[in-house]
């Protein structure tokens, strides 16, 4: 764990428009102040995907106004739990940090009706972390 009691988590993906983005937004709404989140991508994208913020906002979650991140050494460095979702080898790894690897399918041109089921997933695999952290 960092200094503080408060785990933190750093969601990762390639353009921080996705899949990231939707796991920090349940993390955060479901977790509140119980856990930092944080979430980067390699090469993020100019915005948050519009599929992925209509699909959040069917769920009552609001991330209109999130914008993608750059992934950072600071980052990574900053957090006890780092979960990639397709950023392959350009995350830098340190010792005593635990690290997930979710396969949720790539948002990135997709119709909101298809990201639903990634969301849905990503929701489920959000509330299995805080029931671990």
């Amino acid at each position: 764990m960092s200094d503080s009691a408060v785990p933190s988590v750093l969601f990762v993906c390639v353009h921080n428009a996705g899949r990231s983005q939707m796991a920090a937004a349940f993390l955060t709404h479901l977790a509140g102040d119980r856990v930092q989140v944080r979430s980067a991508g390699s090469a993020p994208a100019g915005t948050v995907n519009p599929s992925v913020v209509a699909a959040m906002a069917e769920v009552g979650i609001d991330i209109s106004a999130e914008v993608p991140k750059v992934l950072t050494v600071e980052a990574v460095q900053a957090s006890d739990v780092v979960i990639t979702m397709g950023c392959g080898d350009t995350c830098p790894v340190f010792p005593g940090k635990r690290y997930l690897d979710w396969r949720v399918p790539d948002p990135a041109g997709q119709s909101t009706e298809a990201v639903r089921p990634a969301r849905d997933e990503i929701k489920a695999r959000v509330e299995a972390l805080i029931a671990e952290l």
